[in-house]
């Protein structure tokens, strides 16, 4: 599995802030936090388990969730609750913001940049003298896939 540049240094932050507060690092985590920020997908706690599940034995759901848990406290993951109610974690890209498109039937997630919706957003703010902390936008509706399947029927 490769891992890029700007992913192994954080990888590398990671285990040093780890250090710092006293955590261990253990293989099963490290195997886990690199898949998670390879893959660079949204996953959900059990999607996550049923993938690392292929690729090593003997990792449990347990530690895949604390793994996530502790990538969110640390700032590496975000987590999303969508309209689903079950929570999402993806890579934090500090580098740039991306809203979501969600599929109603499939589940399926749509990343996508739009620079007049944040215009918007932050005029909107403005004219409320509103200081946007940060912002969640989530379209829900049905795919191109779930469309055709729908018309088929």
């Amino acid at each position: 599995m490769k891992v890029n540049f700007k992913k192994q240094n954080k990888l590398k932050e990671f285990s040093k802030d780890k250090s710092k507060v006293g955590l261990k690092t253990s293989q099963k985590r490290s195997i886990i936090i690199e898949y998670f920020l390879h893959e660079d997908k949204h996953f959900s706690v059990e999607e996550l388990y049923n993938e690392i599940k292929k690729i090593r034995s003997g990792i449990s759901y347990s530690t895949v969730y604390r793994t996530l848990k502790l990538l969110t406290s640390c700032g590496l993951a975000d987590e999303c609750n969508f309209d689903d109610g079950i929570s999402k974690f993806e890579p934090v890209h500090k580098a740039h913001h991306h809203d979501h498109l969600i599929c109603k039937n499939c589940g399926k997630i749509i990343e996508f940049k739009n620079s007049k919706i944040e215009k918007l957003q932050q005029d909107v703010a403005k004219k409320y003298k509103f200081s946007i902390k940060f912002h969640r936008l989530a379209l829900y509706g049905l795919c191109i896939d779930c469309k055709k399947k729908q018309r088929g029927n």
